[in-house]
């Protein structure tokens, strides 16, 4: 705020500039600071009594201190004035107060001259309100606030990465721990051998036929230890008790083999699905499940 007052001589101007606090947003105790700059022309001499001066107990607001600094030039004097107030009002609702006015004096070569410094409007609010005000969102008992939210992408970022990883682990410890197991079961002489006679037709040809009885007996020799004939059978299934109730099968077999190779008797009809049915059953019995 910009005052000027002109002085009766022509050449001899009073200024006055005001930098004013803010109008609002104060409570019991807070400072608020005035700064009043006065250019005083040449040979006018201030009233020291006019200066404002701290007090003023009991008012709503107080002058604490008064910081003043001249500066003297070639048109004049300048004096900055820094007025610091405290509020000292803790009213029960929002009140509007003013910094009071002052005057300063100078004597302008017989003549006293004034400059107002004008009073300046301060709001001051309560601490806390007495009651509190009934318009919608503004009483006693207000909703809820939403929770913030957080963004969890990164998280769940880690959290997928974190579950790839232990499924990884998981499948390299059972490869590690259960591949061998399978690998071995899988080749395991009559593991192999049904591998090798699953596609076997219920009537094979000769050769067919003849292949098949060759992978079972080897099936069988492996098994044994040894080449397995009819006689040696009592002495496997005592070594081999799992495939005690296949005896019948397994002899049979044996003596169709021996025939087949050795004596060339005739085959019987279906005998390559009965084949099959044992070559399972010996699969069976050689996992534990017969």
């Amino acid at each position: 705020m910009l005052a000027t007052f002109g002085a009766f001589a022509a050449d001899a101007v009073l200024r006055v500039e005001a930098s004013e606090p803010r109008a609002f947003g104060y409570q019991v105790g807070d400072h608020l600071q005035r700064r009043v700059v006065v250019h005083v022309p040449s040979g006018w001499t201030l009233d020291e009594a006019s200066l404002p001066k701290p007090g003023g107990r009991g008012l709503a607001l107080e002058l604490r201190a008064v910081r003043e600094t001249r500066t003297t030039g070639a048109s004049g004097q300048r004096l900055e004035l820094d007025l610091d107030y405290q509020v000292f009002l803790a009213p029960a609702a929002p009140r509007t107060v003013e910094i009071t006015a002052q005057r300063l004096r100078f004597d302008a070569g017989g003549r006293v001259e004034e400059a107002l410094i004008e009073a300046w409007p301060v709001t001051i609010a309560p601490l806390v309100q007495a009651e509190a005000p009934t318009r919608r969102g503004l009483g006693e008992m207000q909703p809820d606030r939403a929770p913030l939210l957080i963004d969890t992408t990164p998280a769940r970022t880690r959290l997928v990465a974190y579950a790839i990883a232990a499924a990884l682990l998981l499948a390299g410890l059972a490869l590690a721990h259960l591949g061998p197991p399978w690998n071995a079961a899988r080749n395991r002489p009559f593991g192999v051998a049904w591998r090798r006679l699953r596609g076997l037709p219920a009537q094979p040809d000769a050769a067919r036929w003849k292949q098949a009885c060759v992978a079972l007996h080897e099936a069988l020799n492996r098994s044994a230890g040894e080449v397995l004939f009819e006689r040696g059978l009592d002495a496997f299934l005592q070594r081999q008790p799992g495939f005690a109730p296949l005896r019948e099968d397994l002899q049979r077999f044996l003596r169709m083999s021996s025939e087949q190779f050795f004596g060339g008797a005739p085959r019987e009809a279906d005998d390559g699905r009965w084949l099959l049915a044992l070559a399972r059953k010996c699969r069976d019995a050689e996992r534990g499940l017969a």
